[in-house]
């Protein structure tokens, strides 16, 4: 399951493209659930598998890259909280300018709070719902996202 994250009707003022070639995109995995629970995060794109990482409350997981020439870069992750039997596949990262608005054309913050999964808005300075928890803790073997 892939959601579409151009949702919001916030301002997406455009940049130079040819600086985006060049640019270095920071993407952050943020632990937000209460009570000490643990999260369970895999992330990757068609080149790089990430690995697993279980995140305590309060902690994250900080990963870097440059766009590739086409415009295409695309990461995407499964998150899952096994003490809340819920889980979540979407994409973090893609070629879509009310995202990289969102991120403010440098850092994407992604955290996961009880009742959902947010993108930090940070040019307006909030966290933004953006994807719901689905039942069951979900399959790691195999997890793709078209």
């Amino acid at each position: 399951m892939a959601a579409n994250p151009s949702t919001s009707t916030s301002p997406a003022p455009t940049k130079d493209r040819p600086n985006m070639l060049y640019k270095t995109w920071h993407v952050h995995a943020v632990n937000g659930l209460s009570n000490n629970k643990i999260l369970l995060i895999h992330c990757k794109s068609k080149d790089n598998d990430l690995g697993e990482r279980n995140l305590t409350a309060g902690n994250e997981f900080e990963w870097k890259f440059k766009t590739n020439l086409f415009g295409t870069t695309l990461f995407w992750c499964f998150w899952a909280s096994r003490s809340d039997h819920v889980h979540a596949k979407f994409n973090v990262f893609l070629d879509n300018e009310d995202l990289f608005y969102r991120c403010n054309w440098k850092h994407c913050i992604w955290i996961a709070k009880d009742n959902g999964l947010y993108i930090r808005n940070i040019p307006e300075n909030y966290d933004e719902y953006r994807y719901p928890w689905e039942s069951g803790i979900g399959s790691l073997a195999n997890f793709t996202i078209v």
